[in-house]
């Protein structure tokens, strides 16, 4: 007989943004609520995103108005509740007279504009880019452009302020713990959940979520008794990263001849990153690394828009990262909706399996899921996560150059660099991060160019951080700053400490 150790009214299996915004809006309605990951929070697909929150706005081609105007209500919502770890981005669209008509791209971007209510975003307009910053850096055969609104977000610590959240809300939070066993027991399922380490536990779960991603089918057909009704197909998404190719504050929007977008986008201040591309993988899962072909398409499509030319030796990062598409509607790639499918297995104990999503509309995307979990188990409790800030982002009037300026009286012994970067990514928990420390002596050790021993243990205590690659790829992205072998460094010691 199967000794269970604990029990739970949900539990949600994925740490990506999906889960873990399950996770919070769960645990925010008082249901028992349990989180588990098989490996980091946001190790796959949710920090291998463009780092965009926006309406889609080559969706309009495809007359998916829906999804546009959800995407571009939830931009509203993401930017209002992290503005640390979210901000609005101008983003200009040089035209191209052999690819669309510059009468089709304001049409769209007119819609784009109007499709929902915009409290802060200037509206879209036509620009010179003979005289705009923005047309410095390009060919100069590109004199006309369109400028128009969109935001930037830090996707892994988006999944970490959400995983937080639920924490702080009731949850438990398991990371580096694969849920390997789903069985029926009556109206309940009982869970085995195995650690790294190969210590197993089980529990007893109301209802169970599958948001693991890439691996929502393959975990319904390796784990439980219900096998997958839908197979995605899985396309991969790259991005290179070189050294900055512009010195202004604007994103761009490239055409490609072959009807696919790709964005270049300020990344982390001394680089540009480049991305996106669109292939079908096959491959391993965890590991869909980008490929020659994809890399060299990226760089063609840099080439083809700014005066300096790009080669492979420009790189000096690189990451990819899967989306689910369900096969039904994956004729043509580029054309696919990004918009998620719920399936709600009630045949059993209730099973709820989500495919796809954006990362714009994680969050209505989990509100639709609680509001569906929730009567099953018995729990009349609204939404609420619309209206209320992450762990972080309670900044006074949302204004994070104000909030900066307050940081910088009060932390006065940190150089400006490291004060950036410490408001960015904390928000008001900054306060929490430097708790008892009034000097940079206090901050402890320089384990890695800035980087102290005393943020190294609030990511270890309050931010579910293990690896080096926790702290150097998703809690932060100074691995892209650093040299060679710094992770190493980093994971010596850590087992140090």
């Amino acid at each position: 007989m199967t000794t269970v150790s604990g029990s739970c009214d949900v539990l949600v299996v994925g740490g990506g943004i999906n889960g873990a915004g399950i996770a919070r809006d769960a645990a925010g309605r008082g249901l028992r609520t349990v989180l588990c990951e098989q490996h980091d929070l946001a190790s796959h697909t949710s920090s291998a995103s463009t780092k965009l929150v926006h309406g889609g706005l080559r969706y309009l081609e495809f007359y998916d108005f829906g999804l546009v105007r959800k995407s571009l209500q939830e931009r509203e919502v993401v930017l209002a509740s992290a503005p640390h770890l979210s901000w609005p981005l101008r983003f200009v669209l040089p035209h191209d007279s052999h690819l669309r008509p510059a009468w089709m791209i304001r049409a769209g971007l007119f819609l784009y504009d109007h499709l929902a209510r915009r409290r802060n975003l200037p509206a879209s307009k036509t620009i010179d880019l003979r005289t705009h910053p923005a047309g410095k850096p390009l060919e100069t055969h590109y004199r006309k452009g369109f400028e128009y609104s969109d935001g930037w977000v830090d996707d892994a610590r988006l999944v970490v302020a959400n995983a937080i959240d639920a924490l702080e809300r009731g949850a438990e939070v398991l990371t580096r713990t694969a849920c390997v066993g789903l069985q029926p027991d009556g109206a309940q399922w009982i869970a085995t959940l195995r650690a790294t380490d190969g210590r197993e536990r089980t529990l007893r779960a109301r209802l169970v979520v599958n948001a693991a991603g890439p691996w929502v089918a393959d975990f319904l057909d390796r784990c439980t008794p219900k096998p997958a009704r839908h197979h995605p197909r899985m396309i991969r998404g790259s991005h290179i990263v070189v050294r900055k190719l512009f010195d202004h504050e604007f994103a761009y929007i490239f055409q490609a001849p072959d009807g696919r977008i790709v964005f270049a986008l300020p990344y982390e201040g001394d680089f540009t990153l480049i991305g996106t591309t669109e292939s079908e993988y096959t491959g391993d899962l965890a590991q869909p690394a980008i490929v020659a072909a994809e890399q060299a398409y990226l760089l063609e499509m840099a080439n083809r828009y700014f005066q300096r030319d790009l080669g492979v030796n420009d790189v000096v990062w690189t990451f990819a990262g899967l989306r689910p598409l369900l096969a039904a509607s994956m004729d043509d790639p580029k054309s696919v909706t990004r918009d998620y499918v719920i399936d709600f297995d009630r045949s059993g104990p209730p099973l709820l399996s989500v495919y796809g999503g954006k990362l714009t509309t994680y969050r209505k995307l989990a509100e639709t899921v609680v509001d569906m979990l929730a009567p099953a188990l018995g729990n009349a409790s609204g939404a609420w996560t619309a209206a209320a800030p992450l762990p972080g982002g309670d900044l006074p009037d949302a204004d994070f150059e104000g909030f900066l300026a307050q940081m910088g009286a009060r932390y006065d012994w940190l150089v400006p660099a490291l004060l950036h970067r410490y408001a960015r990514a904390y928000g008001t928990r900054m306060d929490r991060m430097l708790a008892g420390c009034t000097t940079v002596a206090d901050l402890g050790e320089e384990v890695l160019p800035g980087l102290y021993a005393q943020e190294i243990h609030y990511l270890r205590a309050a931010e579910f951080a293990r690896t080096a690659q926790d702290v150097l790829y998703r809690r932060s992205k100074l691995g892209v700053h650093l040299a060679a072998g710094s992770e190493k460094v980093l994971d010596e010691w850590l087992s140090q400490h």
